[in-house]
This record gives structure tokens, C-alpha cells and sequence, in this order.
């Protein structure tokens, strides 16, 4: 039994190759053992004929003993041999027989060493197809089986949830929209190192000027007035402060945009979603914007925007509040740096400072949240573009012409 390596004292015999009185030649494999390292194949080291086997398959020798006699070319080798040699096939101990007759594959050392390391179940070892003799499982075949491990869990829990919701529901296709919108969620969050910011803005100008024109607005207009057309205004102020915010990452360079596009994240009837553009946001009015705004979520509803309209933004506004919520983390609209949540305006309690003193006022507040791509902007940056929005936002004027 040769030595393996350092620390193998001994291995196991897991096949024969030869048999008694088979002619051999230097180099034929003779059989082959394992250890809980290695699996080898061991060689003739001369020509002649094989004399006389002492171990079966299945037998654990210690390093050093001898396991054959080989007859070489001009020795008496019948002299050899006597009553304990085997001819024909070797059998395999009482332990190998007992693994046989409870029809579970015989395992070398190196393989039930894997098996343990993997964690690998009596379940899924049933499922491997062994490529040894008898279908023995070997080394090549456990490797084989982890490669497509997790491909073959994921299939078995697939079918088990789709068994388990058929018997309380429908299993509906993803639709060729929904589909890439997940491809680009997932890209987004795969490509940029997400960051997200919240301040809390008052509002409360902003809102009572709303409530002032907004029947004026939308007689004189014949459309109703939203919050949207001044966030995206002053969005886009910011951005003409920060041109850091308004830029691109390809590959180790920073695109720096010229043009201001801010697309606006729109529902459509389907439940999907959906970002036409706005461009050259920062040289329309809040009249303009509402207008442009208008038409883009319309025949984004109906699908009828064109290629054109969809493309070419630098910078995104979702709106969390006109589901009423508080606030939200949205993900970065590749390939674009920077995404800008808007929440729902509430009324709160908040302390107001006046000439004489401060006050406990009623005041419409909201929270704005500034998610950005932290390869290139940094916590500085993101928080004071996004509390420049804020002061926009808060120092809206109220004398605003309609």
C-alpha cells in the first residue's frame, strides 16, 4: 500500500482491476484506494503475472503492507502461491456485502468525507447516478451533483410552490413589461451601492397656495393642479446647482449631462410601471411642466408613448404619497445616479419660530428621500442636494403666477 500523502496512514481497497493469473504490464492499473483526501489508481511497477491478491474491496490496509504479489518473468511464481489465494474476483467483506444487501452504493473515504463537508442528504445521494463499476458513486460525481445543487433545490421548491399556490390560487405569467422591469430592478441593484437620504420639508406655503389657485388653474387650464410639476421644478433647480447629481457611470468615468431630463415614475392601467421624460426640465415653468406632465402619464396609461419619450432621463421622481405613504427607498433608474422619493403631505404639530417667540403651529409637512449611487456621490453630496430640494420646496412663493 504506497503512501498518499503526509498525514494517510492508511486507505481503503475500492476496486480491483486484475485478477489472479492475469498477465500484466509496468503501468497497468492494478486497483485503486481511497482516503478521505484522494481517490488514485495504483500501478503495476513491473511486467509479470498476478500471483496472489490478500485483501478484497472494501478493506482498510495500513500504509506499507503488501496487498498482491506480482510474478515477474523468470521466477518459480506457482511456488507462491497456496490455499489462500483467491482466483477469479475478490469478495468484498461483511461490511461492503451488508451495504450491498441494504441497496446503499458503496462510498469510499473521500467521497463519504465530501458527503459530510456538503451536508448532502441520504435522499439526494439516491439521486446521483454513479459512474463507477455497478454504478458506484465516485469523487467526479459528487463534484458533478454540487455544480447543479442549487439548480436542482430551486427546480424542487419551484414545484412545490407552484403546487401549493394552484391549491389556493392562480399562477399568472409575468408579462413582457413586469418581466423587464424586474431584469431592471434587479440590474440596479446588482450595479450601484445603494444610498438613501430623508429630510422632512414644511410644506405648508406650498400647500396653501395650491388650495388658492388650484380652481383658477384648472378653469384657465382645463387641468387639474398637482403637487408633481413643483416637485419636479425643484428638482430641477437643485440639479442645476449640483451638476455632480445630474451624471452617469461608464466603466471609470463620470458623464456629465448637460441637458436636465427628469423622468416621472407613472402607473399604468396594467399595474405596471412606467418613466416617461421630461427634458430640459429646468427651462419650463411650473404651467409648462404640469401641461407636459399631463400628457406623458395619459398615454403612459394607455401605452401609447413613443420610444423617444421614455429614454434619455438623468434624473427620476417617484411620488410614494399619492399611495399615502410616509416615505420610501426607491431604486436608482439605471443608468442614472439618482432617484428622488416624494411622500405623503400630513398635517403636524411643529414648533414655528416668529418675532415673538416660538410657536406650536399646525403645519403640512412631508418627507423626501434621495436614493444615489455611492460610487460617486458621497454622503456629503447626496444631503445637500437633497436638502436643497427642500428649501425649494419650502420656500415656494406663494405669489406664483398662474
Amino acid at each position: 500500500m504506497p503512501k498518499l500523502g503526509e498525514s494517510v496512514q492508511e486507505a481503503t481497497i475500492t476496486k480491483w482491476f486484475v485478477k489472479v493469473g492475469q498477465k500484466i504490464e509496468e503501468d497497468d492499473p492494478i486497483f485503486e484506494v481511497a482516503t478521505d483526501k484522494v481517490d488514485s489508481e495504483i500501478p503495476s511497477p513491473v511486467d509479470g503475472e498476478v500471483v496472489e491478491i490478500r485483501y478484497p474491496e472494501g478493506a482498510k490496509i495500513a500504509v506499507g503492507e503488501v496487498v498482491a504479489v506480482i510474478g515477474i518473468k523468470g521466477e518459480n511464481s506457482t511456488g507462491q502461491q497456496h490455499s489462500t489465494i483467491v482466483s477469479g474476483d475478490v469478495s468484498m467483506p461483511d461490511l461492503a456485502k451488508s451495504e450491498q444487501q441494504s441497496k446503499k452504493p458503496f462510498l469510499s473515504p473521500l467521497v463519504r468525507s465530501i458527503i459530510a463537508r456538503e451536508g448532502i442528504t441520504d435522499s439526494e445521494i439516491a439521486t446521483i447516478q454513479g459512474s463507477g463499476d455497478s454504478g458506484r458513486i465516485r469523487k467526479q460525481d459528487i463534484l458533478q451533483f454540487l455544480q447543479n445543487r442549487e439548480k436542482i433545490r430551486l427546480e424542487a421548491t419551484i414545484g412545490k410552490v407552484e403546487k401549493s399556490v394552484n391549491a389556493v390560487g392562480d399562477i399568472v405569467e409575468m408579462s413582457r413589461m413586469r418581466k423587464l422591469i424586474a431584469q431592471h430592478m434587479v440590474e440596479s441593484k446588482h450595479t450601484a451601492p445603494h444610498v438613501t437620504a430623508f429630510v422632512e420639508a414644511d410644506v405648508e406655503n406650498l400647500v396653501r397656495w395650491r388650495n388658492y389657485v388650484k380652481e383658477r388653474f384648472e378653469a384657465k387650464h382645463n387641468l387639474k393642479l398637482t403637487y408633481m410639476p413643483v416637485f419636479i421644478e425643484a428638482a430641477a433647480k437643485a440639479l442645476s446647482e449640483f451638476r455632480q447629481i445630474n451624471v452617469s457611470l461608464s466603466e471609470d468615468k463620470i458623464i456629465m449631462h448637460r441637458e436636465i431630463n427628469i423622468g416621472v415614475a407613472v402607473a399604468t392601467d396594467s399595474g405596471d410601471l412606467i418613466v416617461p421624460v421630461i427634458r430640459n426640465a429646468d427651462r419650463k415653468n411650473i404651467v409648462g411642466l404640469a401641461y407636459e406632465l399631463s400628457d406623458l402619464a395619459a398615454r403612459a396609461r394607455k401605452g401609447k408613448l413613443l420610444p423617444d419619450e421614455i429614454q434619455g432621463g438623468t434624473f427620476t421622481i417617484t411620488n410614494f404619497g399619492s399611495f399615502g405613504n410616509l416615505m420610501g427607498t426607491p431604486i436608482i433608474h439605471q443608468p442614472q445616479s439618482a432617484i428622488l422619493a416624494t411622500g405623503t403631505i400630513e398635517k403636524k404639530p411643529a414648533v414655528v419660530e416668529t418675532p415673538y417667540g416660538d410657536l406650536i403651529a399646525v403645519r403640512h409637512k412631508m418627507f423626501l428621500s434621495l436614493s444615489y449611487d455611492h460610487r460617486i456621490i458621497d454622503g456629503a453630496l447626496g444631503g445637500k442636494f437633497l436638502k436643497r430640494i427642500a428649501y425649494y420646496l419650502e420656500q415656494f412663493n406663494s405669489d406664483y403666477s398662474i
